[in-house]
């Protein structure tokens, strides 16, 4: 997922719009954003100057993905710096389950790897959509993967974007 720093300079962000269409329909039902710790602070930041740009081509999703309200998971933090934003800080599995059981639309999962290895690990995702970039990156250098050997998965969907990203569609089995 990225090198042994967390570098994701490997990353295609050149998106067409046919992509972005799709990526706009699958977050529209969401309603709540789960976030690891990490990754938390360039996410919110980053949204938040596309939210405030009425010019900028995604603003429409930058809006999104800064008014959606949002969970933080934390070991550290004891309360959230940022807007519409909450802290849990409670066993992963118990919080992300009581999310779950909650009224409402989706959920959507933005975390770096340990955070999504953990959701992973206790099998508390449902649909994985992974947007695979033109690029392969092994594992002998120490970089990060999110998935440990024997995970299994069902193909629901895959798509072939103009721009050479490909999706896939899975659910676990």
């Amino acid at each position: 997922m990225g090198g042994p720093n967390g570098e994701l300079d490997w990353m295609v962000w050149d998106w067409d719009d046919e992509l972005n269409q799709f990526v706009s329909e699958l977050t529209d039902p969401v309603d709540t954003i789960l976030l690891g710790r990490n990754m938390t602070d360039g996410f919110v930041s980053h949204w938040k100057s596309v939210a405030d740009n009425p010019e900028d081509p995604s603003y429409r999703f930058g809006r999104k993905m800064y008014d959606t309200p949002k969970v933080v998971f934390s070991r550290t933090l004891e309360e959230s710096p940022w807007e519409n934003t909450v802290v849990a800080n409670g066993k992963l599995a118990n919080v992300v389950q009581k999310l779950k059981n909650m009224d409402g639309g989706d959920m959507i999962v933005y975390g770096g790897c340990e955070f999504v290895s953990d959701l992973v690990d206790k099998n508390l995702i449902d649909d994985y959509y992974l947007f695979i970039n033109p690029a392969a990156l092994g594992d002998d250098d120490g970089g990060l993967r999110i998935f440990n050997e024997g995970t299994v998965f069902k193909l629901i969907e895959s798509r072939a974007f103009g721009c050479g990203i490909v999706l896939l569609h899975y659910q676990t089995t």
